[in-house]
């Protein structure tokens, strides 16, 4: 991920790229890196199924409502050998479909695209499914998250059982 971008001229390649390798971050276990991808102000939410699709974590309930330092107190914890629910951690696959730009403006881009999620732990496999939106920035040539939104298609977690992973 060296290539400088240019504010305004990002492409859906670029943008494509980048969240294949936030996603490869991910199933790699690389937790830090995927930190180090958020600007100083980024945001990781993950709101309870059923929440409107603006709904703001000031006033509803979010299953992840994480900003800069709750991220990396988050990519902390589940280093850990002492975070039980992810140690031995779980190995998941990331799929990411149908990335559109939503809008351009100077030094940012609004991306959604649908994921898939595929979660194997103790002989048990479970299948997040959902939409990411992604408010990209570019930072000093390169893109940076500022918010990530992972709304679930799911109505309930309830056979999903926790959301220990990072989607």
């Amino acid at each position: 991920m060296n290539n400088s971008i240019l504010a305004g001229t990002v492409s859906r390649t670029e943008v494509e790229n980048f969240l294949y390798h936030e996603a490869q971050l991910l199933d790699d276990w690389n937790l830090r890196d995927w930190e180090a991808l958020f600007t100083p102000d980024g945001s990781y939410f993950v709101p309870t199924t059923g929440a409107p699709e603006n709904a703001s974590p000031t006033d509803t309930l979010f299953y992840v409502a994480d900003d800069r330092f709750r991220i990396g107190e988050r990519v902390a914890r589940l280093m850990k050998k002492g975070a039980h629910a992810e140690y031995p951690r779980s190995r998941t696959r990331h799929m990411i479909m149908n990335v559109r730009i939503e809008s351009r403006a100077e030094g940012e881009v609004i991306v959604q695209s649908s994921f898939m999620v595929h979660r194997s732990k103790d002989s048990a496999s479970s299948m997040y499914v959902g939409h990411y939106r992604h408010c990209l920035a570019v930072v000093d040539g390169q893109l940076k998250i500022r918010e990530k939104r992972c709304t679930l298609d799911t109505d309930t977690l309830r056979p999903l059982g926790r959301i220990s992973i990072v989607l």
